[in-house]
């Protein structure tokens, strides 16, 4: 039978270094973020369909944040300012991660991309679970920012987080949810373990 690398593109995600031109105090890689973005993903799912009428299947939220990311396998993470210098730059990078998200199904076994190709390949994803995994993959980096800020790496971290707090304001207009986790989640992120509540 045919080898796939399709496996071994995703267990490289560990390997890939993410805020490469920053300095970190903790460093972070794409399937630590993958992760906590499939996490945050469910929980807005699960809050926007108990408190917002909302109608998403959060495990399909969370399956779909893991391999949001899976571009990067070949093109390793892009800083925000590079990714979206211009709007040129933009779309030539946006061809290149959907290059790579095709080759990543091509690698498959052919009886089994028509079930990861509408979780890999971006441009497939319907726009309202795109909406939620966009926010949560913003609520990931602005965790991320503040826990560099909380560590004294605050120079560093500042533009981002001024960017990120507008990213979560326009993203609160259609996503309520947002302001949930910000109320409820965030403050907890950021204590020591013994000041964690019960």
């Amino acid at each position: 039978m045919k080898q796939s690398a399709f496996l071994a593109w995703i267990f490289r995600m560990p390997l890939i270094k993410r805020w490469g031109l920053m300095h970190c105090v903790k460093p972070e890689n794409v399937a630590e973020h993958s992760h906590q973005v499939a996490v945050i993903a469910h929980l807005l799912c699960v809050i926007s369909n108990e408190r917002y009428n909302g109608g998403l299947d959060p495990y399909k939220a969370a399956t779909l944040a893991l391999f949001h990311e899976v571009s990067e396998t070949k093109l390793q993470d892009q800083n925000h300012v590079v990714k979206y210098h211009n709007k040129e730059f933009t779309q030539q990078y946006k061809k290149l991660e959907l290059l790579a998200e095709k080759e990543c199904i091509e690698s498959l076994p052919e009886d089994l991309r028509k079930h990861y190709s509408p979780l890999v390949i971006q441009e497939k994803v319907d726009a309202e679970y795109k909406r939620l995994i966009k926010a949560a993959d913003v609520l990931s980096a602005y965790l991320k920012v503040l826990d560099e800020q909380k560590f004294g790496n605050v120079v560093e971290f500042e533009g981002v987080r001024v960017s990120l707090e507008g990213q979560i304001e326009a993203l609160k207009v259609d996503c309520p949810e947002v302001q949930d986790v910000l109320d409820v989640f965030v403050k907890s992120c950021l204590m020591p373990i013994d000041d964690l509540p019960n």
